[in-house]
């Protein structure tokens, strides 16, 4: 598998996706490929608007993706595709629509044969068993909390560790070791703002200047950064 999991799409200051555009290049090649692009995370702009949004990025780096929900047939679309690309948004919309078209089973199987995959927010969330590590509101109820499995370990994007002054609710880690209390077999990244995981060659390695966060029920939180190895997570 070819996995490019980013934790957010734009860093504070810059524009959208500009910090990762460099690596989603490096990821898909030179070649322009036949890139299909989920916008099913957007709630509040319309999926044209999404589409518009990535391909005015990706136009920079000489790729272009085709909105899923331009084809009358979003199966086949996904079959076909040389790359499958989910934006961010929220995640209990994202995964609601792609189990009610029937998508989840068939980007896993296309994604498992090799086709490349970036995600990034929402995108990176549901490449793992589960949505259960989400920050987002439910909005809606999607059929089951499942999603892709392309990893045995759950993301929790944009991880936070601050505290903010005259806050008196939980902290994103103690968040955190309420799920990993009930799931004990389960290992969490803390996905840092700028940062982004990629899996390629069966060779899971972290990038970016700022550390993961690594939970695990038993086990002190961990700090690991690009020059730590990751593979762990994989088994």
């Amino acid at each position: 598998m070819k996995l490019l999991l980013i934790s957010n799409s734009t860093n504070p200051g810059e524009a959208y996706l500009d910090y990762p555009k460099e690596q989603i290049k490096n990821f898909l090649g030179d070649k322009t490929k036949n890139a299909i692009f989920i916008p099913y995370a957007a709630v509040t702009f319309s999926y044209d608007e999404y589409e518009e949004k990535v391909n005015n990025r990706f136009a920079e780096i000489g790729h272009h993706v085709t909105g899923i929900h331009r084809f009358i047939n979003p199966v086949e679309a996904i079959e076909n595709a040389d790359a499958i690309v989910v934006g961010g948004g929220n995640t209990w919309q994202l995964v609601k629509i792609l189990h009610e078209k029937g998508l989840m089973k068939v980007i896993r199987k296309s994604v498992k044969k090799g086709t490349p995959y970036i995600g990034w927010s929402a995108g990176s969330n549901i490449s793992c068993p589960s949505l259960r590590t989400t920050n987002d509101m439910p909005i809606v109820e999607p059929l089951k909390f499942k999603t892709l499995k392309l990893v045995p370990f759950q993301i929790n994007p944009h991880y936070l560790d601050d505290h903010p002054a005259n806050h008196g609710g939980e902290t994103r880690e103690m968040r955190i070791n309420e799920f990993i209390e009930v799931n004990k077999d389960v290992f969490v990244v803390g996905l840092r703002e700028g940062t982004m995981l990629l899996l390629e060659d069966n060779e899971l390695v972290l990038i970016g200047k700022r550390n993961a966060r690594i939970f695990k029920f038993g086990q002190e939180p961990r700090e690991l950064s690009n020059e730590d190895d990751f593979n762990f997570l994989l088994s």
